[in-house]
């Protein structure tokens, strides 16, 4: 049995040309004048292109998401700054069985929400059962799990279906936090078996929170912000920063313009080639690298296709892609190739060359299909700035590149929520989105694009229309990885990533460095491979 015990540590820029008018209007909002980011009891603004889809820690599935959950909400462990070591949080320690599939779990007894009552078994039991019993968001994190038992108030196990060495890590997750059951249920929550039509509280965590992290929900606005503020009886290390305000701005030149002026604090999502562009002595600019990801995903099964797009049409436009013509006109060269869609990193990920850009090969693989003349697709995609890259461009790029081998893209960019709705519904011929890590650990890659069923990109790319794109490698390398350990398991998801770079349904762009634009007098800012950005570490001087 192997048993872990930790001392507990508390723990190219888009020209939208944004009217002047318009960003007073955002400062007044906010009561915010350079003065402001000063003084220490005062907020501290983000200014943020928001793709929140809920406040729901059991729906929701988004960037600004990790940042929120993570705020609001402790976990079991968290991911120490190394980006990679598992630490405790909520638990105090845990057991692992020899079989790895029953993990025992002692809570803290310090550990308290936000209305001062204890986080309890109970509370894990009912988070966990809620959230797979909803079946959204990020639900799949608990495919595995058998059960979660609540022997006393103080203990959880939880019994695994199979062994995975990833598991207790992939507890880092926001969407793992835990929720005060007691409060929760009161306003509609339920974690039943018919959950998933049963429970009625997204509404009402729409403007409460029930969690035991360092901060709680002040308030939301819609397409406007995002308010949260400290909790005052947090059982842990208090936070530096009293309240921190996500204000909605879309695009990089706004982000900037808010910082050049003081209305804002941090800017999330500036390009690099507008950052350099910054002269203002008092704004801070740092990169490094990141684990995220940009990707363009194909569709095979979606409806109404031109024609099939089997697998020689999907090297042929994998084939076709100026990757690094991309990253120098999106992001300025700060930014990677990725040969598989495990990021560089991390188990299985970094091994083997990208793609190769190469129009011959692509020309002739389109003559081998039939294809020669070409054809066209649709080609919604999210408009949004994220990581830095503006996506309308990346298309536009794309859109150029498929030319040269006689395929025409129809461009149209919509609302976020737009996107989600169509890749989900009757799928989408060729799209780009985004994925950031919610753990340190490569299952989730595959329990995310692999193909092969029940996966998130499996249905989108229409599996069950064409079971042909199905993998039949895949489920079994996962397993045999999660099962061992050391370098026979590095062994297994290498070969795991290799199959999920040739299935060509997902094809990795870039991954971008993190770019952190923010006035001097802010501290603390770091990439988290499972949080994105922690707001606790954040500091004014």
């Amino acid at each position: 049995m192997q048993q872990f015990r930790f001392r507990l540590n508390s723990a190219s820029a888009l020209a939208t040309g944004l009217a002047v008018t318009g960003i007073a209007m955002l400062a007044a909002a906010t009561s915010l004048t350079p003065a402001r980011a000063q003084s220490a009891d005062k907020p501290v603004v983000i200014a943020r292109d928001m793709d929140l889809t809920s406040l729901d820690i059991s729906r929701a599935l988004c960037d600004t998401c990790q940042i929120y959950f993570s705020s609001v909400y402790d976990r079991l462990v968290d991911l120490s700054p190394d980006n990679r070591s598992v630490v405790p949080m909520l638990a105090k320690e845990w057991t692992i069985s020899d079989d790895q599939k029953t993990i025992t779990f002692t809570l803290d007894p310090n550990a308290k929400f936000s209305d001062g009552s204890p986080v309890e078994a109970k509370d894990v039991k009912w988070t966990f059962d809620r959230m797979k019993n909803i079946k959204g968001g990020m639900a799949y994190l608990l495919d595995g799990v058998e059960s979660v038992e609540a022997p006393d108030e103080k203990t959880v196990v939880i019994k695994l279906t199979a062994a995975n060495s990833e598991f207790v890590g992939s507890l880092t997750a926001p969407y793992a936090g835990i929720l005060n059951s007691d409060v929760v249920a009161e306003n509609g929550g339920d974690a039943g078996s018919d959950a998933a039509t049963k429970d009625t509280a997204e509404q009402w965590l729409s403007t409460n929170s029930a969690g035991a992290g360092p901060y709680v929900l002040a308030g939301y606005s819609p397409d406007h912000e995002l308010r949260l503020k400290r909790n005052e009886n947090y059982w842990g290390k208090k936070p530096e920063v009293a309240e921190f305000v996500f204000l909605q701005t879309k695009d990089a030149v706004s982000q900037t313009q808010l910082l050049e002026n003081g209305s804002a604090d941090i800017a999330m999502q500036v390009d690099p080639t507008t950052a350099k562009n910054i002269t203002n002595q008092d704004i801070v600019i740092r990169t490094e690298p990141s684990f995220n990801m940009v990707y363009v995903a194909l569709s095979p099964g979606a409806k109404n296709l031109p024609r099939k797009l089997d697998l020689k049409i999907r090297e042929s436009i994998a084939s076709a892609i100026d990757y690094d013509g991309i990253i120098d006109l999106t992001v300025d060269g700060k930014g990677k190739r990725m040969s598989s869609p495990v990021p560089n990193g991390f188990p299985g990920g970094g091994v083997g060359e990208p793609i190769p850009y190469d129009v011959e090969k692509a020309k002739a693989l389109m003559a081998e299909a039939g294809a020669a003349d070409g054809f066209s697709l649709n080609a919604t995609y999210p408009n949004v700035n994220q990581y830095g890259v503006d996506y309308t461009l990346m298309m536009q790029k794309i859109q150029q590149d498929l030319a040269e081998i006689n395929i025409t893209l129809d461009l149209q960019p919509v609302e976020f929520s737009v996107w989600r709705e169509r890749v989900n519904g009757d799928g989408i011929p060729l799209t780009a989105v985004f994925f950031a890590p919610d753990y340190y650990g490569t299952s989730q890659y595959a329990q995310y694009f692999a193909m092969m069923e029940g996966t998130v990109w499996y249905n989108r790319a229409g599996g069950k229309s064409d079971p042909s794109i199905a993998n039949a490698e895949e489920p079994k390398l996962l397993a045999e990885a999660l099962a061992s350990s050391g370098e026979k398991s590095e062994e297994l998801f290498t070969k795991l990533a290799e199959n999920l770079a040739k299935d060509r349904v997902i094809l990795p762009i870039l991954s971008p460095d993190a770019v952190f634009v923010s006035r001097k007098n802010v501290t603390g800012l770091r990439f988290s491979a499972c949080c994105n950005m922690v707001l606790s570490d954040i500091k004014l001087q």
